[in-house]
C-alpha cells in the first residue's frame, strides 16, 4: 500500500470518484466536489493505492486550533473511505499517526464536526442525506478493531409527516404535537421571521450569532466563522423554501432558530456530487421534484432563553409549513444522545432514530 498526495486534477478526480465506486449509489450521498476541492486549502488529501495502482482508500489530514482549544490537541483526519481490508485501513491510520506528534487521532471530520463527517453505526439499509454520513457496516467494526473508541455518540432522525399522506391541506391550527399558548406571542413580544432568497446573505449574520451562542456548550462544537457559514450555505438561496428557515425574535432580539432545507440528496447521488454550473441549472429547473423530503440542518436557542418553549413554537410553525407545502418526510442531522431535549422534539412529532452516529478517537502510538 502507498499513500499518494492529491496534487493534480487527475489525483483530485480519483479522490472524488473513489467512494462513488465503493458505495451503493442509492444510499451514499457524496459531498459536493467543489467543497472537497476547497478543503485542499486547509487539509492535505491523499489516496491509497494497492500494488496494481488501484485506488483502495482515501483520507485527509489537518489540525484546528479552535478544536484543540475545545477538546485538547488532536490530529484530525477526514474524507476517510476504504475497502474492507485491514491492511488498507492500517496504512491510512499509520500515516495519520505519523503526523500526530503525540496527539490523539480524531475523525473523520471535514473539516470539523459542526461541518461534516462522522460514521454511522446502524441503519445501514437507509440512505444517507445531505450534511450527514453514510457508510457500510464494516466501517465501525474496522475502527473499533484498530483501537478507536466512540466520541459524541448520536443519532440522526426521521419523521414521517402523516399530515401529507392524505393529500388534504392541514388545518391552520394543527399543532403537530407542539402545543404553545398563542397568548404568549403578544405578551412576550414574540415574532416569527422567515428566510428570504433575496436577503439570505444579510440574514446569515443573525443566524450565526444565535448558532454560536446556543451551541457553545456542546463538547464538539467550535465557533463557526462568517466565511465557514458562507461556504456551507453557498447555493442555498436559489433552493431555499422560505417557510422552512425560521427564527424567533423576542422584543426585537433573535433568540431561537430552525434551519431546514429541501433534501436534494437524490440529485447529488445522480450527478456524483458534481454541482458545476450546468448541473446547478438542471437542479434549478427541476427543484420542484425535491420538495417531497426535507432536512433539518440545525436548530437552537440562545442560552439565557432556553427552557421557555421557543423551539416548540418554531417546531410547530415548521411542521405546519412542511405539511402545507406537501413534504412527506423530515430528516435531521445528528443529535447527541446526551441532548435529551433536542431528541424529544422529534419524538413528539412521531419521529424515530434513523442512523446511529459517532466520531472516533484513538490515543497516539
Amino acid at each position: 500500500m502507498r499513500l499518494d498526495p492529491v496534487q493534480s486534477r487527475a489525483d483530485l478526480r480519483a479522490f472524488v470518484d473513489f467512494p462513488l465506486r465503493l458505495h451503493p449509489t442509492d444510499r451514499y450521498v457524496p459531498l459536493v466536489s467543489s467543497v472537497i476541492a476547497a478543503h485542499r486549502g486547509a487539509a492535505e488529501l491523499f489516496v491509497v493505492r494497492d500494488r496494481r495502482g488501484e485506488v483502495v482508500g482515501r483520507t485527509s489530514m489537518h489540525r484546528s486550533a479552535a478544536f484543540d482549544a475545545k477538546v485538547g490537541p488532536r490530529q484530525l483526519f477526514g474524507h476517510t473511505e476504504f475497502v474492507d481490508d485491514d491492511a488498507v485501513f492500517a496504512a491510512i491510520m499509520d500515516a495519520v499517526g505519523s503526523r500526530a506528534d503525540g496527539r490523539h487521532l480524531f475523525g473523520p471530520v471535514a473539516l470539523l464536526p459542526n461541518q461534516t463527517g462522522g460514521v454511522i453505526t446502524s441503519g445501514f439499509a437507509d440512505r444517507g442525506f445531505v450534511d450527514s454520513a453514510w457508510n457500510p457496516a464494516y466501517y465501525p467494526d474496522m475502527y473499533e478493531r484498530h483501537g478507536f473508541h466512540s466520541r459524541f455518540e448520536a443519532d440522526t432522525w426521521r419523521v414521517d409527516l402523516a399530515a401529507t399522506a392524505t393529500g388534504a391541506p392541514p388545518a391552520a391550527d394543527v399543532d403537530h404535537g407542539f402545543a404553545f399558548d398563542d397568548a404568549r406571542m403578544a405578551a412576550e413580544r414574540l415574532v416569527i421571521r422567515h428566510g428570504s432568497r433575496w436577503r439570505l446573505r444579510s440574514q446569515l449574520p443573525i443566524l450565526r450569532r444565535m448558532l454560536n451562542a446556543s451551541f457553545a456548550q456542546l463538547g464538539y462544537y467550535t465557533d463557526i466563522s462568517a466565511e465557514q457559514l458562507a461556504e456551507q450555505t453557498d447555493g442555498l438561496a436559489f433552493l431555499l423554501d422560505e417557510g422552512l428557515l425560521l427564527w424567533l425574535e423576542k422584543a426585537g432580539r433573535p433568540v431561537a432558530f430552525v434551519v431546514t432545507v429541501p433534501d436534494i440528496s437524490e440529485y447529488l447521488m445522480s450527478v456524483g456530487g458534481r454541482l458545476g454550473v450546468l448541473n446547478q441549472l438542471r437542479l434549478l429547473a427541476t427543484r420542484g421534484r425535491y420538495r417531497r423530503d426535507a432536512v433539518l440542518i440545525i436548530k437552537g436557542t440562545v442560552p439565557d432563553e432556553q427552557g421557555n418553549g421557543y423551539l416548540t413554537l418554531l417546531s410547530r410553525e415548521l411542521h405546519r409549513n412542511l405539511a402545507r407545502n406537501g413534504y412527506r418526510t423530515l430528516r435531521s442531522t445528528f443529535v447527541e444522545r446526551t441532548n435529551v431535549a433536542s431528541a424529544a422534539q422529534y419524538r413528539r412529532a412521531g419521529g424515530r432514530p434513523l442512523h446511529g452516529y459517532t466520531f472516533y478517537e484513538r490515543g497516539a502510538a
